[in-house]
């Protein structure tokens, strides 16, 4: 465990490095897996394929990898402090401090793509200014566009238009809000119990492919199968992550951190898996991933600790990038797309210099954001608005 960034509240526990380091790998692969979608979006805008994402398949899980580690940071953060020296309005306070600032950025930065796009939709409908900016307006304030709304700027039913990954944010919201007021009192036989239910209810949803997609990767809109499965997909982690961190106890395993990469590397990159009947075989291995497999990487990365300086760099390098780059991606994928349908390109090889510019742009501009923009924003915020007894 280390200290963290000068950003962050004064009074923040030390830092699980590997659990950080874990984060970061998890949003990197994020940015491959769009990357790939973007070559089967083209596909399929173009009718030129079966649209099927053919790298990093999985890539999607990241999220509910995401969702165990905040719960899990939350319940080692938060849990002990109730009661003493936190409130619910100086825990939504914080919450707002250190997510929102960077939620700004990525709508920004949705718009300002969005218009060098030329404001149209992937049909190619224009779409007026008023609207952007009213989309704009929600997203800064977090609230979802329903699908065909005149602010839904682009057409394919997205909660959030001009960000597409702020869905899952959308839920974080509501798994804090839903932590503050109910979850954190729960005794631990209670959360067992939350959580098992909310596993077997998230297990039924993939195993029997309620979505109708042949996996879990919804919560990005808002028609009511794709609420139900992004609540589900945040809920069962989200609490069991809270649940793992009442009960943690280390445990000794050397190289813990690229143990724990590659295997997420691994099960990212495993293919779609066909098979319907008489159950989503695709379903089956989502939630042996979320329910069985995150979990113990989880545990193991909390368990291990870094050895040298340059370890210790990199994981806190990776988990300082890590929300900024997930959060500020995607309005680079959207410029990435764009040029891919309009150019009819359907694959790596044709198209590895400029994926590799826009992968090496993330992370850039991610840090660039972090360091002049998130970090000393947060710092203001909570030194403006926090108690003093917080925040010395």
């Amino acid at each position: 465990m280390s200290n963290i960034s000068s950003s962050a509240f004064a009074d923040t526990k030390a830092h699980y490095d590997l659990l950080d380091g874990l984060r970061g790998v998890a949003a990197l692969m994020v940015i491959w897996y769009h990357i790939f979608e973007g070559y089967a979006f083209a596909e399929v805008s173009n009718s030129a394929g079966s649209g099927m994402i053919e790298t990093f398949n999985h890539g999607y899980l990241a999220v509910d990898f995401f969702f165990i580690l905040s719960g899990f940071v939350i319940g080692y953060a938060y849990d002990d402090r109730w009661g003493k020296s936190m409130t619910m309005k100086n825990f939504f306070k914080r919450r707002l401090i250190r997510l929102h600032p960077m939620v700004i950025m990525g709508a920004v930065l949705g718009a300002v793509t969005f218009y060098l796009q030329g404001c149209v939709q992937w049909d190619g409908t224009h779409v007026a200014i008023s609207m952007v900016m009213l989309s704009l307006l929600c997203t800064i304030f977090f609230i979802p566009a329903m699908p065909g709304v005149g602010y839904e700027v682009r057409g394919n039913g997205e909660m959030f238009p001009l960000n597409g990954p702020c869905w899952s944010l959308f839920f974080e919201y509501i798994g804090n809000i839903l932590y503050a007021l109910f979850i954190r009192r729960l005794s631990n036989k209670a959360l067992t119990v939350l959580v098992v239910l909310l596993g077997i209810a998230l297990a039924l949803f993939a195993v029997f492919d309620v979505s109708g997609y042949g996996n879990i990767g919804v919560g990005w809109t808002l028609d009511s199968v794709n609420f139900l499965g992004g609540s589900l997909r945040m809920l069962f982690p989200f609490s069991l992550g809270m649940l793992l961190s009442r009960n943690f106890k280390p445990v000794k395993l050397k190289g813990a951190f690229w143990i724990c990469t590659i295997v997420l590397i691994a099960l990212f990159s495993v293919p779609y898996l066909e098979g319907a009947e008489p159950f989503c075989v695709n379903g089956v291995y989502e939630a042996f991933c979320v329910i069985i497999v995150f979990p113990i990487l989880v545990w193991l990365g909390a368990s291990g600790t870094t050895t040298d300086k340059k370890s210790t760099a990199i994981c806190k390098f990776l988990g300082d990038i890590s929300y900024p780059i997930y959060v500020i991606h995607y309005p680079l994928m959207y410029l990435f797309y764009a040029w891919l349908i309009k150019n009819k390109l359907y694959t790596w090889g044709e198209t590895w210099e400029v994926a590799l510019c826009v992968y090496a742009l993330s992370i850039v501009l991610a840090y660039l954001c972090l360091k002049f923009y998130d970090e000393p924003v947060r710092k203001y915020l909570a030194k403006r608005f926090l108690h003093k007894s917080s925040n010395s």
